[in-house]
């Protein structure tokens, strides 16, 4: 059994596809980060960066101990060579797949977030606007780059590593599944070849249920205070704010 340690954001969502698509059993268990359930002792135990997905087998590959894993990259490829699937053991096609999950994890993903959170979320946490021009031009512009190298690269192949589908594509679909409400709706159709693997990948069953995975969880409204409190726990951490996170979750754990 495995367990996953997620909440319904992107990066949630791979571990959920990629568990889904290989048709590995696990349970979920609720790390509310808007909450801070990822300063929780009992979570930083697994994940010392307090970031969600995490996981922990307890019928690990090799076996031994429980295995548990942090870094959605790390955890991607472990289910791969656990369930033999989405990741070929021949080296030049395994590393022609790697590549794609790391560029993902290095761009697509940070490059994302942070053109969401100038573009949508820093409105609300300065009371100067000018502040957030250059942030939302740079961010906002290195996706529309990163969206031009997935676009060619789909040109010339069916899906990002090749032929096969691979844990590439279950890495990169649910951030990129959401760049259409980033860069703007419709924008998408200027990368044709994106959006037809982008429908193609989005069909498969296993992950839309991966994505779909207690969406309700994120679906509440919160209250004023809540939606304050998320902000405080989710943006402009330092290393001082965080380690009093901790004391506190670790006092109250006693």
């Amino acid at each position: 059994m495995i367990d996953l340690f997620y909440w319904p954001t992107p990066n949630g969502w791979k571990v959920s596809i990629m568990l889904e698509e290989c048709g590995l059993e696990y349970r979920t268990v609720a790390v509310d980060i808007g909450g801070g359930d990822q300063f929780k002792p009992e979570f930083l135990r697994i994940c010392p960066n307090n970031r969600m997905p995490a996981l922990i087998d307890h019928a690990p590959l090799g076996g031994g101990e429980p295995l548990a894993l942090f870094e959605s990259g790390a955890m991607l490829e472990y289910l791969a060579d656990k369930s033999g699937k989405f990741l070929a053991k021949e080296p030049a096609a395994r590393y022609r797949t790697l590549q794609w999950v790391y560029w993902q994890m290095a761009n697509l993903g940070p490059m994302m977030g942070n053109a969401n959170h100038f573009k949508n979320y820093a409105k609300n946490l300065t009371d100067d606007p000018a502040q957030l021009v250059y942030g939302t031009k740079r961010f906002c512009g290195e996706v529309d780059r990163l969206c031009g190298v997935m676009d060619a690269q789909l040109s010339a192949n069916r899906y990002l590593a090749g032929d096969e589908y691979s844990i590439a594509d279950i890495i990169t679909w649910p951030w990129a599944c959401l760049l259409d409400r980033l860069i703007g709706e419709g924008t998408i159709a200027q990368f044709p070849h994106l959006e037809r693997w982008l429908a193609e990948v989005g069909a498969r069953p296993a992950v839309q249920k991966g994505r779909n995975l207690h969406k309700e969880w994120s679906e509440r409204q919160l209250t004023e205070e809540e939606e304050t409190k998320r902000r405080a726990l989710l943006f402009n951490q330092t290393n001082d704010k965080v380690r009093a996170l901790r004391e506190a979750a670790a006092k109250s754990a006693k």
